[in-house]
């Protein structure tokens, strides 16, 4: 499993080939059991699993969904090509791409307004975009000819990133309305905002000067804050209204170990691992439950996993014995609601494929 950032990983996922939203993040940047400091238990839940398939391809994944549980991410079709999709139930919804090959949806609001990009067939040009039902809207750069959206909160506010003026470099972008805002960086040349919170504080990643070294970063009203590291890299990849932000740091400097992370105001908690040697936090709800993956054993596959203040459960262990029979393995959490419905991907030993699914509690359990 590859994990180091580059600026050339146009877009190319460090769990695999697919774009994920972690690794959205490296396209902007040079080149993760300590007790968890969140409020709340552990509860026991359980959960209806739903593969939701794909667009006739072998590759499909979630990242988030709203309060009516509509979802966004995008699948591949017969052909290999990748397009946005949204999912009402498990019927998928594609979405329009502005004449250009290939899509993703990243974000959703309450509203059902869809951020994520288009692009062209070659993964060298990304417009940002925001759906409408299925139509998209081109939100413009910074002044470049590429950007990606990949979060909004519930006023629409919009946040990614997108080339400066230049075309050199590339910046954490918010946009409102027909505002286009560059958040700048914490020094370096590069940046990139990854989710929004209802009071609009953003987070992201940015190089330092001399861009070697890139850390989490919080925008909040005129403050730029690094949110520090566990010793190497590090990456902020959400946020919930409370401003806990989760993400993942590497142990390290130049180090290949990264840690799922929750960053609590001024504290820097490592969430541990299943047993292997890294683990990733994606995403935090308004509870402050967290999901994302972890290595099962050090070198070994990797497994959806929750974190809700008592150390990492393995998401599979919800699953039913006839889903596991079936073949399905969780493999990686991207997104949580407020609901506590979990979204991201899995693999199906028997077929080979990497399908979407999504866990939805079962009231009362």
């Amino acid at each position: 499993m590859n994990t180091a950032l580059s600026v050339n990983g146009r877009f190319f996922n460090h769990r695999g080939s697919s774009p994920g939203k972690a690794a959205r993040l490296a396209a902007c940047l040079l080149a993760a059991c300590a007790g968890l400091a969140w409020a709340g238990n552990a509860q026991a839940v359980n959960y209806t699993f739903t593969p939701l398939g794909t667009l006739g391809g072998f590759v499909s994944e979630a990242y988030a969904s709203n309060s009516t549980g509509k979802i966004t991410g995008y699948s591949s079709l017969a052909n290999g090509t990748q397009r946005a999709v949204s999912w009402t139930g498990a019927v998928p919804t594609v979405l329009g791409t502005l004449g250009m090959s290939t899509s993703l949806a990243a974000a959703i609001n309450n509203a059902g307004q869809i951020v994520g990009w288009v692009g062209d067939a070659n993964h060298i040009q990304y417009r940002p975009v925001v759906w409408n039902g299925t139509t998209p809207t081109d939100l413009g750069t910074l002044g470049g000819s590429s950007g990606l959206a990949n979060g909004i909160n519930s006023v629409g506010h919009i946040v990614g990133s997108s080339d400066t003026t230049n075309n050199v470099a590339r910046h954490a972008t918010l946009w409102s309305g027909s505002t286009i805002t560059d958040l700048g960086t914490l020094g370096g040349s590069a940046s990139f905002a990854s989710s929004i919170n209802s009071a609009g504080s953003i987070v992201g990643v940015s190089t330092l000067p001399g861009n070697a070294v890139q850390h989490a970063v919080l925008w909040t009203g005129s403050m730029t804050i690094d949110l520090g590291s566990l010793g190497g890299n590090s990456l902020a990849l959400g946020i919930n209204d409370s401003g806990q932000a989760v993400g993942y740091s590497f142990t390290t400097v130049n180090g290949s170990i990264a840690h799922a992370v929750l960053w609590n105001g001024s504290t820097t908690v490592d969430l541990g691992t299943l047993g292997g040697n890294s683990s990733y936090a994606n995403a935090i709800n308004n509870a402050g439950v967290i999901v994302g993956f972890s290595e099962v054993a050090p070198g070994n596959a990797v497994h959806a996993v929750l974190w809700n203040g008592a150390g990492p459960v393995d998401l599979n262990s919800f699953l039913s014995p006839s889903a596991v029979s079936a073949g399905w393995v969780l493999t990686q959490a991207m997104g949580i609601s407020d609901s506590g419905q979990i979204m991201g991907q899995t693999f199906n030993s028997h077929t080979g494929r990497q399908d979407a699914f999504v866990l939805t509690p079962i009231p009362g359990s």
